[in-house]
């Protein structure tokens, strides 16, 4: 099962894995969502634990811990915006600027969960800052990196969507079908736990 899974690194504590678009990073409540990146991971290594989580729909760099210890210490790191993430998006139309922040504070969208809503009165407080890295006129898209500098659950998705741009393949936030929703976390940065060393892994875009 772990055959279709690559693996950026492996010791002791921890290990990178690369997640395909369309598999769950954790089980899913039904019977059928039982398949997920952290099940397969624990056929081969039993000690992996869950540290965050991407979408169903996003590809890219996991870290998890092998060890209650070592996801304690991770799992602190994120709490405390000390992991560097990065992604890659492709958003339908053309962005006129060549950078910016969106500051929109989120909450879940309880009747159509699991999408989520803005809320400025009760949402918790998001923001995303982007650049775009190309345009395609012709295609009438546009390449973006983005930077979470919060990690609420959709949040570049509906950012994105928020400033009329929304993820190519995204129909939850309003874009056309698509084969697959383009967004891609490309680059992970923390420090290692066990040995303090800053550890950087990067993963190509497959779009």
């Amino acid at each position: 099962m772990t055959h279709d899974i690559a693996l950026h690194h492996i010791d002791d504590a921890l290990l990178v894995a690369e997640k395909p678009a369309g598999l769950l990073s954790v089980p899913g409540r039904l019977p059928e969502n039982q398949d997920c990146l952290v099940s397969r991971l624990q056929a081969v290594h039993p000690d992996v634990l869950t540290v965050h989580r991407l979408d169903q729909v996003t590809s890219g760099l996991m870290l998890y811990a092998r060890g209650r210890t070592v996801q304690a210490a991770l799992s602190a790191q994120f709490e405390q915006r000390r992991v560097g993430k990065r992604y890659e998006a492709v958003v339908e139309g053309m962005v006129e600027d060549d950078a910016g922040e969106i500051a929109l504070p989120l909450i879940c969208d309880w009747p159509n969960r699991p999408k989520q809503k803005v809320d400025h009165e009760h949402g918790k407080p998001a923001l995303t800052r982007w650049r775009v890295l190309a345009r395609d006129a012709a295609a009438g898209r546009t390449r973006v990196e983005l930077d979470p500098i919060t990690g609420r659950s959709h949040q570049l998705r509906l950012h994105m969507a928020s400033l009329g741009h929304p993820i190519a393949g995204d129909v939850l936030y309003g874009a056309a079908p698509a084969a697959r929703v383009h967004l891609h976390a490309c680059r992970l940065a923390f420090v290692h736990p066990a040995t303090g060393a800053a550890m950087m892994f990067a993963s190509s875009c497959p779009f």
